[in-house]
């Protein structure tokens, strides 16, 4: 082994072990990573890349989607999309033997096309779903489950911050990796509602039916939830035909929101400037995180550790397909103990290399990843998707909301498997769209 490799070996333990201390994992990595560029290259060398890199990087064009898909999607929420979505597919299904949570994962998907975070998509769809299914005494493990499992389609269904950070750290198109997004959250959406039909199934007691809406009452939901769907067609369809760059979508995507919002009359000074704070809060946020794995990448990159892996795993004697079951795996684990986010700027310059070196698609190894990180959402003992619900419902106990969402997680499993063996379904939309 050599010294660079444990260098590199040597970072990663430190920066583990700074997380555990709590130590904010962009300043966690922005550390080790000076720390041991100055260790191969020398301290010049590290005093110029902790000079240049955040400066170059935060002056971006790319890095503007950023802010805009954020702020987009705290207009969503104020504006009430989530509360008209899930009316919407509540008059239309509402009457199903389990129709409360087929509406809940219907309107998880709806929302996540303007909002782009798992956990606002859990927090906003919560208040408006678990009231509802509560009052029909479903049962707290189906309801709550649905809400922690329909939440993570927030980063999946375009717009994704998700996908935006992969495609940055990767150099890959932000607006292909968006696209990619769609058809595999459709899947997934239709395997968490098969989810459900299978469980009523079998616990049919576990979510009695609603009442049954007018045809009225539906053809008004419909014309409610129609300002959703106009900005997703724009913001979304405009990157597939090429009219929009992703940030000139997510600029014209907050601007409908923006104007959606007013036309509600849901936005006042008070929230505006709130929605602004919190955007600015976000994007810093992500911001520090990214200015940290951009230097703490090329430091690995430097030692020549992933590139020594990655020649490694690519010469073992075995089907790629495993090497990659191995990777994904190791993923879940990780899922277990670090947040998701925290799991994608931390894993990418190692994996990204044996990716490469086995020929995957990067495109939809982004779309699989996405999924395992959405995986790790509902994972005990972190499950950051769990503990929101938790705080919505303090009298239902962590072990029944984490039975709740294990069915869920096994369709996000088989999502993954189907994904495997036809790849063609992530990468169809983003191999026709127009340049």
């Amino acid at each position: 082994m050599s010294r660079g490799d444990l260098i590199g070996l040597g970072g990663i333990a430190v920066l583990l072990l700074l997380m555990v201390l709590r130590v904010p994992i962009g300043i966690a990595m922005l550390l080790v990573g000076i720390i041991g560029f100055a260790m191969l290259n020398g301290l010049n060398a590290a005093l110029n890349a902790l000079g240049t890199y955040p400066y170059a990087y935060s002056g971006v064009y790319d890095f503007a989607v950023i802010p805009l898909f954020v702020l987009m999607g705290n207009l969503g929420t104020v504006s009430g999309m989530a509360r008209s979505l899930y009316a919407a597919a509540y008059s239309w299904i509402g009457h199903w033997r389990g129709g409360l949570a087929h509406a809940t994962i219907l309107a998880c998907a709806g929302f996540a096309a303007v909002c782009g975070s798992s956990v606002a998509s859990a927090v906003t769809m919560g208040k408006v779903c678990l009231p509802e299914m509560r009052r029909y005494n479903y049962s707290n493990k189906l309801s709550t489950g649905t809400i922690a499992a329909g939440g993570t389609l927030g980063i999946l269904i375009p717009p994704s911050t998700a996908f935006v950070i992969y495609g940055l750290l990767t150099e890959q198109s932000i607006g292909r990796l968006l696209l990619a997004g769609i058809l595999p959250g459709l899947l997934l959406t239709g395997l968490f509602m098969m989810t459900v039909a299978i469980w009523m199934y079998f616990k049919p007691e576990y979510g009695p039916p609603g009442p049954r809406a007018s045809w009225s009452e539906r053809r008004k939901s419909i014309g409610q939830a129609t300002p959703m769907l106009t900005i997703v067609l724009f913001s979304i369809g405009g990157i597939y035909t090429g009219i929009f760059t992703p940030s000139e979508a997510a600029a014209v995507g907050a601007f409908l929101a923006f104007g959606y919002a007013l036309w509600r009359r849901s936005l006042t000074r008070e929230n505006f400037a709130e929605i602004l704070l919190d955007t600015v809060r976000t994007t810093s946020l992500v911001f520090l995180i990214l200015i940290g794995a951009l230097i703490f990448g090329p430091f690995l990159a430097l030692s020549g550790l992933p590139e020594h892996i990655a020649t490694f795993l690519a010469g073992l004697e075995v089907p790629r397909v495993v090497v990659l079951i191995i990777v994904l795996s190791v993923y879940v684990m990780l899922g277990t103990f670090l947040e998701g986010f925290s799991m994608l700027v931390l894993t990418l310059p190692i994996v990204i290399p044996i990716m490469e070196a086995l020929n995957y698609d990067l495109i939809w190894f982004g779309v699989v990843m996405v999924i395992v990180l959405e995986m790790g959402l509902i994972d005990p003992p972190v499950g950051i998707n769990v503990f929101i619900v938790k705080g919505l419902v303090p009298d239902v106990p962590v072990a029944d909301i984490f039975k709740g969402v294990l069915p869920f997680w096994i369709a996000m499993g088989v999502c993954i498997a189907i994904l495997i063996m036809f790849p063609q379904i992530a990468t169809f939309i983003p191999d026709t769209m127009i340049n």
